[in-house]
């Protein structure tokens, strides 16, 4: 992966309402939300959150579709995973990490 993706992901994400709007889409799943769902979630005016998504969109964050008279918003699991990927690649010296996440839901 190149750096320049890596910094417009970052800068995409480095603005509060995107980083929550792009949250909100990782925590929704593959059904995604309308602009409408999420302005309501987010408490964001339509013109404001059409801005945000726009530029999730151009730093390829997430993905539009069409469905009938409504837009789909998703997160791009793939871009996510490969910029996190490329942020922890040699990681502890290039040794393989054995970080060990605990669930925040204790009963989950």
């Amino acid at each position: 992966m190149e750096d320049s993706i890596v910094i417009s992901a970052l800068a995409a994400l480095a603005q509060p309402h995107r980083l929550r709007i792009f949250r909100a889409l990782v925590v929704e799943g593959p059904r995604g939300l309308t602009p409408a769902r999420l302005a309501e979630a987010l408490t964001l005016p339509a013109a404001s959150l059409s801005f945000h998504l726009k530029a999730l969109l151009h730093a390829d964050l997430i993905s539009q579709e069409r469905s009938g008279r409504h837009l789909i918003y998703r997160a791009n699991y793939d871009r996510m995973n490969d910029v996190l990927a490329y942020l922890s690649r040699n990681c502890c010296q290039g040794e393989p990490c054995e970080v060990t996440a605990r669930p925040i839901c204790t009963t989950c």
